[in-house]
């Protein structure tokens, strides 16, 4: 992709940040990490098994002067000296296993199981909370196109106006100061343009960072052909109640709860005894004591035990954890409350944005209509030459408030329904 130009659509853009999003791909590593730690829980039902081997070389040197001994010729010697090797060694295979422990292993991976769904969520909520961004900053771009698209069309007509304005003051039919009007309303027109071209360029660039895009790439957007305005708007109390069950926000909530609860259970398996089950086989051989396979099989033997702990005074270490466990509940009830409250907060804050723009849109129209006619009026009055220059650059600039004020709603409009129906569960496309 580096180096290329590419035209993305908005489902394009979306797909695409969703996948090299880093904040999303650094949750996707924490989610891998949490599932590790649920198979690591899991794994903490079974028995261990580990093996022990140990090697030991000896060599000393000997001497004892009271030691005599006869020679071949018949003659006693005193002295003896002299050295010894020797070698042992000893092997074993232990294992243990956890009969008993107050439930602890199962809340452990209960709440470890917890925490790998919960991760998975987050993942989910940073992915709508980028879809959101990517949407804002692909429909702004689309305002920026169709401004362009607007100012080009003025510049034009400005550009043709003084045209004409020119031919009749070389003709002698108006005044100078008309055509020098025209001319500053031109040069304003093209301003204007420069203008939306230039915060068409910072917009896109917005885009383009939200979606990683390397420096050398030149990006744009595909701008639909049509937009159709609002029909109707769903029931605030139906969209919430799809938010409050389907979006993962309130879900993290709880499983925050159920998590923090897990954590209870295990604290108050500190008050409970442990049962653990324990085997081992040993076998060792030393120098001199027989071969090293019968010595093996002679020195071989089997334990097997049993091991009961249980907790009588811990000096309130228990007691603590299992309070600081009730707090941690209580404070994860209040994150869920407080994500429920934010998300219907959310949703209602949405409902009146879409009704806000579409009253706004109707008024925007009605308004674009009217001066739009107005606009044409006195442009065919300016051409016959019964309209003077001040009257029309005055309605031509309230066409102009109006055209800005309609395409700023239009926009505004769509976005706003685009954003509640994604709390409906509708995916945003154009």
């Amino acid at each position: 992709m580096v180096g290329t130009s590419i035209k993305w659509d908005l489902v394009k853009c979306i797909d695409y940040a969703k996948k090299n999003n880093i904040q999303i791909n650094q949750l996707r590593l924490s989610a891998l990490t949490s599932q590790q730690q649920y198979l690591l829980a899991r794994a903490a039902r079974l028995p261990n098994l580990t093996g022990q081997a140990s090697q030991n070389f000896e060599h000393a040197n000997t001497s004892n002067n009271n030691f005599n001994r006869v020679d071949s010729s018949g003659n006693v010697t005193g002295n003896s000296n002299g050295s010894t090797f020797s070698a042992s060694g000893s092997y074993s295979l232990n294992s243990t296993v956890t009969l008993y422990n107050g439930n602890l292993l199962n809340n452990t991976i209960l709440q470890a199981n917890s925490s790998v769904q919960s991760a998975n969520l987050s993942i989910i909520q940073q992915e709508n909370d980028i879809t959101l961004q990517i949407t804002q900053a692909y429909l702004t771009v689309l305002l920026d196109k169709e401004n362009i698209t607007y100012d080009t069309d003025l510049v034009n007509t400005a550009a043709a106006q003084v045209k004409q304005e020119q031919q009749l003051y070389n003709a002698g039919s108006v005044a100078r100061f008309a055509l020098i009007q025209l001319q500053a309303q031109h040069a304003t027109d093209q301003y204007t343009l420069v203008n939306a071209q230039n915060t068409e360029r910072g917009d896109l660039l917005t885009l383009k960072q939200l979606l990683l895009l390397a420096t050398d790439v030149k990006f744009d957007i595909i701008k639909p052909d049509t937009i159709v305005p609002i029909d109707s708007i769903a029931a605030f109390h139906d969209v919430e109640q799809n938010a409050l069950k389907y979006f993962p926000d309130v879900k993290i909530g709880e499983l925050g709860v159920k998590t923090a609860q897990y954590g209870v259970d295990i604290a108050r398996a500190g008050y409970k005894p442990t049962l653990t089950a324990g085997g081992s086989l040993n076998s060792g051989y030393f120098t001199g004591q027989g071969s090293f396979p019968s010595q093996l099989s002679n020195n071989f033997n089997q334990q097997l035990g049993l091991n009961l702990t249980v907790p009588i005074f811990t000096k309130r270490v228990v007691k603590t954890q299992v309070e600081e466990a009730k707090i941690q509940v209580g404070q994860a009830q209040l994150n869920l409350k407080n994500a429920a409250f934010t998300l219907s907060q959310t949703v209602e804050r949405a409902f009146i944005n879409v009704e806000n723009a579409k009253s706004q849109y109707a008024a925007a129209l009605e308004q674009y209509n009217y001066n739009k006619e107005s606009y044409r009026i006195a442009t065919e009055q300016l051409k016959v030459g019964v309209a003077n220059t001040v009257a029309f650059l005055l309605q031509k600039n309230l066409f102009i408030q109006a055209q800005q004020a309609f395409i700023q709603a239009k926009y505004n409009e769509l976005l706003t329904l685009k954003i509640y129906d994604f709390y409906r569960g509708i995916p945003i496309k154009l």
